[in-house]
């Protein structure tokens, strides 16, 4: 829905809404316009209802809203004496157009001083989680949400069973822009496995302004911009539209920004010509492939302590071949192992028809790719027939039929066509990114699937607050100590801050159990 569509939408409501509850307000001694006036009206309605004015601006806070309603209409009829279950029932299942039938069929009276307290402890318990829920509502949405990495494409950087914190405050929080859909979870409500939101009605675009920009080699999680998954990880290969919001959430490396001339050789990034250098957190792995001198003598836990290699990353054969996922570092250490006769890192030459821009018409690969321009907002491009396949996308849906707009670009012999009409050059709308894994060849990034728009980016990972090592035997071993409570950027080697964490939880507990002894003394 376009601002305008929702705008009429808003004054819809406004009518709906005066039309069933203008007889309520008189009989709470209001006036009977107060019902009218857009956002007044609802400030009336909370003194009406006995509630905190500031309960306006949550009907203002997209999700949290759709929360919010079932609460006011409730306490709507509950200010009017109708305190039954099969009011509250009814008035829920309808949408709140039970309340016509009150305004319009029923003589009640105004409950002006009527008491707030839930009447059975199911109630009390009920408004309880109810209120919990919009508070992580609003912290998941706006603040920090909790993400755990699902797969190894940032390995040795961001472990698989790392549980972080990422920061929406960072690069500026994204207002949700499904209208609809089940609180604190994602795209799929967990164990049913169904959908968590309704496609429509959409919220415009808008972002909330952030205190840093999105600098090169900055770890980002965003919204994968070709998702088209029912829930991730699904493998039925049936696709579905998801909005923007729901699209499902990928981590990666962003190693090109708005401006950069970006290109691969040999597997290593080259911003504007100068190859790019990450920091030192940062592990670069590769595979590689080499011939062993025959002897049995691999043993998978001295493979990881010593170089890293995990056993899924690792293959033997009999015909004396071995492959494994290193960086350059381990790499180097593992030719001396004593039966490795050669080492090799496994470098693409051949053109890949599944690279961007998908058409088979470059002789690109995984590791050698490029230069192409990441796009800027504001800055203008000559259309031709190469621009075209870089950039249709970024026309046709990042600005326009995700915003929106309906635009179709075509070709007619050399000249580009946009809705029929020749297209000599563009100017971008909004800034992109490039994404990549660190371990390039065990990676789904943009050279598979291109450019990364600014609407779909989500936000920084900050924390690690947990770590899991599934393949890890024993219920300790699992856990990675060494990985809680340490922070995702920075430079060095990373510090736990795990013991720090449980001096301050042990501090606070023993000072609430002493303010409880001297209060109850």
């Amino acid at each position: 829905m376009t601002l305008t569509e929702w705008l009429l939408f808003f004054l819809i409501l406004q009518v709906i809404h005066f039309a069933g509850t203008w007889k309520l307000y008189t009989k709470a001694g209001r006036k009977a316009w107060e019902a009218l006036v857009p956002v007044y009206n609802a400030v009336v309605l909370m003194k009406i209802i006995n509630r905190p004015w500031w309960w306006v601006i949550l009907l203002f806070i997209p999700v949290i809203n759709v929360i919010m309603l079932p609460i006011i209409w409730v306490e709507t009829i509950r200010s009017f004496g109708r305190n039954s279950t099969q009011d509250t029932i009814l008035v829920i299942v309808t949408l709140g157009f039970y309340i016509y039938y009150i305004n319009y069929a029923v003589d009640v009276q105004y409950i002006e001083n009527r008491d707030l307290k839930p009447r059975t402890a199911a109630g009390e318990w009920i408004s309880s989680i109810l209120f919990a829920v919009i508070a992580a509502t609003l912290v998941h949405t706006y603040f920090m949400q909790p993400y755990t990495i699902p797969t190894g494409s940032l390995e040795r950087t961001l472990l698989v069973g790392d549980f972080l914190f990422v920061s929406k405050f960072h690069y500026g929080a994204r207002t949700p822009m499904t209208a609809v859909s089940f609180p604190m979870v994602h795209d799929t409500i967990p164990v049913v496995k169904t959908k968590s939101y309704l496609a429509k009605p959409q919220y415009p675009y808008f972002r909330l302004p952030g205190f840093q920009d999105i600098k090169r080699n900055d770890i980002v999680v965003f919204s994968l911009p070709n998702d088209t998954l029912r829930f991730f990880f699904d493998k039925s290969n049936i696709s579905v539209y998801k909005p923007i919001d729901k699209k499902s959430n990928y981590v990666k490396r962003c190693v090109g920004v708005p401006g950069d001339s970006l290109s691969l050789k040999d597997g290593y990034v080259y911003i504007n010509g100068e190859q790019n250098e990450l920091p030192d957190r940062a592990q670069l792995q590769f595979s590689y492939t080499g011939k062993t001198k025959g002897l049995q003598n691999f043993s998978y836990d001295n493979l990881y302590d010593r170089y890293r290699i995990k056993a899924n990353e690792f293959g033997y054969t009999a015909q004396n071949t071995v492959t494994a996922l290193l960086t350059d570092e381990n790499a180097a250490k593992f030719r001396n192992h004593p039966n490795i006769e050669s080492l090799t890192r496994n470098v693409s030459t051949t053109k890949d028809p599944s690279i961007f821009p998908n058409n088979g018409k470059v002789n690109w690969n995984r590791d050698n790719f490029g230069p192409i321009y990441i796009p800027e907002e504001g800055k203008t491009v000559k259309m031709d027939l190469k621009s075209f396949s870089l950039y249709r996308r970024i026309i046709e849906v990042y600005e326009g039929s995700e915003m929106g707009i309906d635009n179709k670009l075509s070709v007619n012999g050399n000249q580009v066509l946009l809705n029929g009409e020749p297209l000599d050059s563009y100017t971008f709308k909004q800034n992109y990114y490039w994404m990549m894994g660190d371990n390039r060849h065990n990676s789904e990034d943009s050279r598979y699937w291109g450019y990364v728009p600014e609407t779909h980016i989500v936000g920084k990972p900050v924390f690690i607050w947990f770590s899991w090592d599934s393949n890890a035997k024993g219920l300790m071993n699992k856990i990675r100590w060494e990985r809680l409570f340490t922070t995702v950027g920075g430079n060095g080697k990373p510090v736990s801050y795990f013991v720090y964490f449980l001096v301050a939880l042990g501090i606070y507990l023993a000072y609430s159990q002493f303010r409880k002894r001297k209060k109850k003394a």
